[in-house]
């Protein structure tokens, strides 16, 4: 079987599993493109992203532009002869001039089952809302945001206690391992491109850390999926009191055939395992939390929590910040 010399783009751990996974098979990675190093820490040092030192490791030569809209970095990328351009969550956008450099274009590795979430934040946005299954999708690039052809694609289950944190894992793996399958029927020119249905477009916006505190006036349902999908980041959470201290939820699911006309956000009698709270626009849902982290605590399963009893968490307190509707129970 013949071999592919490759570029390969991306950034942060999801791209490093693919990248691993090239560097493992018979194609040849000739150069990695990556992010510029960024601060981190509490001291902000500048500090390489997760596929530049997985490169470095390697010793495949490293380049970080800025951007590849300029005539000096398209130069730099053909004086490669690639085959291919594999791009992961590279984080720059790729103009027409830089897809169209390698003899076989530009392939990526996303994140969802296209056209259903195409955009930054596929996995979380998956489980939040309440999808059965995700996927990876090998995309044959195109000027679109994540409109190109479809290549090959693999699936996997979403279940009730799948956390944003796991799906990452898993899809990385997936991703990895049908890229590699994918780069090796290109080399023998076995792909099939599949045009994406025009129809179940979804986008998946990015996160961001305002949308992570709970309404308890949602469904419990929708709560339970925003709390998993949040995990490990930005981390579902909600007011513990007035001093603006904030628990943080790490699972939970909708309680089955639960009814209670306490107002939403207030804490009911727990069981061994699990915070029960009350929810819905009338309260009258039960949000069932069995992981979760005090301030300054560790993230901890709820029985422990429970076993220290602290004073927040008694049944009667009202967690969250409220804006009563009318009608609402206070």
């Amino acid at each position: 079987m013949s071999s592919l010399r490759v570029v390969f783009a991306g950034t942060p751990d999801f791209a490093a599993s693919s990248l691993r996974a090239l560097q493992q098979s018979r194609h040849e990675v000739v150069g990695v493109y990556t992010q510029p190093d960024r601060p981190a820490g509490r001291g902000r040092k500048l500090t390489p992203s997760p596929v530049k030192a997985l490169a470095l490791e390697y010793g495949l030569p490293v380049y970080q532009p800025a951007t590849l809209n300029d005539a000096q970095a398209q130069t730099t990328l053909a004086a490669f002869d690639a085959d291919v351009m594999v791009v992961v969550a590279y984080g720059l956008l790729l103009p027409r001039a830089v897809l169209d450099i390698p003899r076989l274009g530009c392939v990526n590795v996303h994140a969802s089952l296209l056209p259903r979430w195409r955009g930054a934040a596929p996995i979380q946005r998956a489980i939040e809302a309440g999808d059965a299954e995700s996927g990876v999708s090998i995309m044959q690039m195109d000027a679109g945001l994540d409109t190109g052809d479809v290549l090959a694609e693999a699936r996997t289950p979403i279940t009730a206690t799948t956390t944003g944190g796991e799906l990452h894992t898993t899809l990385a793996d997936l991703g990895a391992e049908t890229l590699a399958t994918t780069l090796d029927a290109m080399a023998q020119g076995r792909t099939c491109a599949t045009p994406q249905p025009e129809q179940g477009v979804t986008y998946a916006h990015k996160l961001s850390k305002a949308e992570a505190e709970l309404d308890f006036n949602r469904p419990a349902a929708e709560l339970a999926a925003k709390i998993r999908a949040f995990n490990p980041w930005p981390v579902a959470w909600c007011a513990l009191d007035d001093d603006d201290a904030r628990l943080r939820l790490l699972m939970a699911s909708a309680e089955a055939d639960a009814a209670t006309a306490q107002p939403p956000g207030t804490l009911l009698a727990p069981d061994a395992d699990a915070l029960r709270l009350a929810c819905g626009a009338r309260g009258n849902q039960v949000l069932r939390v069995t992981r979760a982290q005090l301030p300054g605590g560790r993230a901890l399963a709820v029985r422990e929590l429970l076993n220290a009893q602290p004073p927040r968490l008694t049944e009667g307190t009202r967690l969250g910040r409220h804006s009563e509707a009318p009608g609402q129970p206070r």
